[in-house]
């Protein structure tokens, strides 16, 4: 049940992270996906681990808080995917 969640709130933080970010047009549902899950892992090793910013444990979580850090770690992930001409 656990990766059903994951794979929601993924679809979730990607699909709000493409909007805000101007690649919705470019990619799918499965990018969404990826993107999402993959750019809150970064948020919460990033924010949380390595800068120490209390909340960003959170991220990725069903929570407005989680989906917060979850997009801002998306974004991040989107800007250095554009960085190496990925996306």
């Amino acid at each position: 049940m656990d990766w059903i969640v994951a794979i929601l709130v993924g679809a979730l933080i990607g699909w709000l992270t493409s909007l805000m970010m101007g690649t919705d047009a470019r990619q799918g549902a499965l990018a969404n996906i990826i993107i999402g899950i993959v750019g809150s892992a970064l948020g919460r090793w990033l924010f949380a681990d390595v800068l120490h910013i209390g909340g960003a444990a959170a991220a990725g979580s069903f929570t407005l808080l989680g989906l917060l850090w979850g997009v801002l770690g998306a974004v991040v992930l989107i800007f250095l995917l554009r960085a190496i001409r990925v996306l």
